[in-house]
């Protein structure tokens, strides 16, 4: 496993690979777990060669102090990189990316960006944008990897790479949980251990959710899930909303053909927790 911190030497690496060989490419924050390594595996199955890039991006953390509290496990993180045969790891510094301009480019999103998580974290998307494309550049994969449970931050790449004509085919991955259901993240490993025991409800809700959609509205819906979080003063919802899979757009009436998913997200204690299921 080769480590780069340095984008020319990189690229001078992926350039000297002989043509034909196919790239997969894993961006990610550090604090690596599970889920990750389960878009790693994917994607040695699927490429001849693995990039993965380990970059705290501060452009895409809307307040100061998430960006100096994210886990940084860098050590850790190189171990486990080894143990399913990751083939390069990009670990840039800021400077490295961004020179001495730490900030966003401005993206349109067909109005993707507007919906859930950019409603309550103003700019988010553009931070996402422009670090995604910037790696997209400098590390030219063939496929790059993306878990579900951030899933409008995946439409929103997929809507960035159609629009920038970016010549990379985006792998969509299934959420990877906990034995007790909750979503696996970075952020886990900053929960309580009283917030940690309640945490599962989120998705013991979503999987109520899937069982009653299409019996309920989504008003009937809405409340249950209010009423759910009520009960549980360890858990705070911010929003839960069911919308159309392909715009985000929040749903009316449920149409024949369409794909829907059910959003959420929640604080327990100051830890922000999202996580959605397909209906």
């Amino acid at each position: 496993m080769l480590v780069f911190a340095k984008i020319k030497s990189v690229q001078q690496k992926i350039k000297s690979l002989k043509k034909g060989t196919s790239i997969g490419f894993v961006p990610t924050m550090g604090a690596l777990h599970e889920g990750h390594l389960s878009l790693i595996k994917q994607a040695k199955k699927e490429n001849d060669i693995v990039v993965v890039s380990i970059f705290v991006n501060p452009t895409q953390f809307n307040k100061q102090e998430d960006l100096i509290n994210y886990p940084k496990t860098i050590d850790v993180d190189l171990s486990l990189l080894k143990s399913v045969f990751c083939d390069i790891v990009f670990t840039p510094t800021a400077q490295e990316i961004y020179r001495n301009n730490i900030t966003s480019k401005s993206f349109n999103f067909d109005g993707l960006e507007h919906q859930m998580e950019g409603k309550f974290r103003d700019g988010h998307f553009d931070g996402v944008g422009t670090i995604v494309k910037r790696l997209f550049e400098i590390v030219t994969p063939h496929k790059a990897y993306f878990g579900e449970k951030d899933f409008q931050q995946l439409q929103i790449i997929k809507k960035m790479v159609v629009k920038n004509q970016i010549p990379v085919k985006i792998i969509g991955c299934e959420i990877f949980r906990e034995k007790d259901g909750l979503a696996m993240s970075s952020r886990n490993s900053r929960l309580t251990k009283e917030h940690r025991k309640v945490a599962p409800l989120i998705y013991k809700i979503l999987q109520k959710v899937k069982t009653e959609f299409g019996t309920k509205n989504a008003l009937d819906i809405l409340d249950l899930v209010e009423n759910e979080f009520k009960n549980q003063p360890l858990l705070e919802l911010e929003y839960f909303e069911i919308a159309n899979e392909d715009t985000l757009q929040p749903i009316k009436n449920i149409e024949p053909k369409q794909k829907y998913r059910a959003f959420i997200a929640v604080f327990a204690g100051k830890i922000r927790l999202i996580d959605n299921i397909s209906l």
